[in-house]
């Protein structure tokens, strides 16, 4: 029965897809109805306006498209369930996130996909591309070269930029994670937090997790917890082993036993009935896999788990990450604000979960729908 609807849910979608012949369009905000619409949009009018900003070019964002335009960058080498697909099938997702931009926070955001995996080269590109931007927004690049993407960007470009995979995950876990500790009544802080995945999500939401005060948190990858005595580690694994897991796991099963949180970013199945058994009481588990989450929450609940929250939007507590970019971009750009910092995250994930006055189990995060979502994230942006 679920493979029939997944069927018709396909058809459709490849059939609205089909008709729409994509999901943007541009639309021009002035008229070329009279002779004089023609010479002051363009020629000889924009001539002026181009002669004043090559003097004043700080005055961009006052004259052209830059004041509310972001570009939605990817290279397709870790599209959300699909993995390594390619630019070109990339982009239908892109226009999606563009899509979220415009009707969320009434920001332009432009989806451009690169034939290019050199992360050196990725990087030229979109540092010549930043001109005609007023941020950028990346989006399903794979570790490690995500995480050298970005920080090149932000060092570079005098615009926000933000690696959404990362950053907007690790916000909307945080704001999740802040609720769901009222609704347990434990303190936030002194909870372990087992992360299974140490790609582009699982560092960002170890770093701001350890940002907001979480001391005992755990790193898993494929191959068992990170570590400081784990062999062979290199590169950003071998960096977060030194920030995390204290106590020094070395297999997940004694680091998930007694743990009171485990978030997976990873894969279908990876987290079983029986490790959230050996849990500790209350346990909450983030599942956020997509479209098929590490353990389904029915199975989760049956093991006993208190709260469970997955990357779906057809079961309560959806972890999404539209909650957050939005918001921040939204905020960023009418401030003018140039790095999204930590301050701004942190900000950021406790102004979503503010939003859930009374949390419970079925409710620890707002919808995307919740009327002010954007406005609230963007007021909360420093």
């Amino acid at each position: 029965m679920a493979t029939k609807n997944k069927n018709a849910y396909a058809a459709r979608a490849l059939a609205l897809h089909k008709k729409l012949g994509g999901k943007l369009s541009v639309v021009s905000k002035a008229k070329l109805q009279t002779r004089e619409d023609w010479s002051t949009l363009y020629t000889p009018g924009v001539g002026a306006v181009s002669s004043y900003l090559a003097e004043h070019p700080e005055k961009a964002r006052e004259y052209t498209m830059r004041k509310n335009t972001v570009a939605v960058i990817s290279d397709g080498t870790a599209v959300l369930g699909l993995g390594n697909i390619g630019p070109i099938a990339a982009l239908p997702v892109m226009e999606g996130k563009a899509v979220i931009f415009q009707e969320m926070g009434g920001i332009d955001a432009i989806p451009l996909v690169i034939d290019e995996k050199d992360p050196k080269k990725i990087i030229a590109i979109i540092k010549a591309l930043a001109p005609t931007f007023g941020g950028i927004n990346l989006e399903d690049f794979a570790a490690p070269h995500c995480f050298e993407i970005e920080t090149a960007l932000v060092e570079a470009l005098d615009i926000p930029v933000m690696h959404d995979d990362q950053h907007g995950t690790a916000i909307v876990v945080l704001a999740g994670l802040i609720n769901a500790a009222k609704v347990v009544k434990k303190k936030m802080v002194d909870m372990r937090v087992v992360i299974i995945g140490a790609g582009a999500a699982g560092t960002a939401i170890a770093k701001l997790l350890l940002a907001a005060g979480l001391a005992n948190i755990v790193v898993a990858d494929s191959q068992g917890p990170l570590s400081t005595k784990r062999a062979g580690l290199a590169g950003y694994k071998k960096e977060l082993a030194k920030m995390t897991n204290p106590e020094k796991f070395t297999t997940l099963t004694n680091a998930i036993a007694g743990a009171d949180v485990l978030v997976g970013v990873s894969g279908p199945g990876t987290v079983t009935a029986d490790m959230i058994k050996t849990m500790a009481d209350d346990s909450i588990v983030f599942a956020l896999a997509n479209p098929i989450p590490e353990i389904m929450p029915d199975e989760a609940l049956k093991a006993g788990v208190r709260i469970i929250a997955t990357g779906r939007s057809d079961f309560p507590n959806q972890i999404n990450n539209a909650l957050a970019f939005p918001g921040i971009f939204r905020g960023a750009l009418d401030k003018k604000i140039t790095k999204i910092t930590t301050e701004t995250k942190l900000a950021a994930a406790k102004a979503i979960a503010g939003m859930v006055k009374n949390p419970t189990e079925q409710e620890i995060i707002p919808s995307v729908m919740q009327e002010g979502l954007t406005k609230t994230v963007a007021r909360a942006v420093k």
